[in-house]
């Protein structure tokens, strides 16, 4: 039994010098591959971040009606909104702001318009306008942007 033990060799230093560089690189890439998941990470927070101002935006044009909407009967219409900031928690106590600007444009409403006529007068009614919501932002540099539309009744 004593010498099946004294037999038996354990790692030597050079074996435990290439495990631990081995080990290194192994390490090494698995951070880039997390920096590179990292930046995907930001540009879908700032995409999400873009879908909600531009919903935020639709909400609002909902809620003070069609009326109040500027529109043209022949052409569309277009006006820009205050830019909307949204701010996010990053690890440690850091943040990020990314700064939003919503384009809005109102399609020409003679696609939405009905008509009553009688002896003596003739009645036109818009009944909903077609808003299309594009959202601007940069990210490293470029300038990333997404369009919602939707009716307004």
């Amino acid at each position: 039994m004593m010498k099946l033990l004294k037999n038996k060799k354990g790692f030597g230093i050079v074996e435990i010098l290439v495990a631990a560089a081995v080990l290194g690189f192994m390490y090494m890439a698995v951070l880039n591959l997390q920096g590179g998941n990292h930046d995907a990470l930001l540009r879908i927070r700032g995409r999400d971040g873009a879908v909600e101002v531009a919903q935020q935006v639709l909400d609002s044009l909902k809620s003070v009606g069609i009326a109040s909407i500027p529109s043209k009967a022949n052409s569309d219409t277009t006006f820009e909104v205050d830019a909307i900031n949204r701010k996010w928690a990053r690890g440690l106590g850091d943040s990020a702001t990314v700064t939003y600007t919503p384009e809005v444009t109102v399609a020409a409403t003679s696609n939405y318009t009905s008509q009553n006529t009688s002896q003596f007068e003739t009645l036109q009614h818009v009944y909903a306008k077609q808003v299309k919501v594009k959202v601007y932002w940069d990210f490293k540099g470029s300038t990333q942007s997404i369009e919602v539309s939707s009716v307004v009744r």
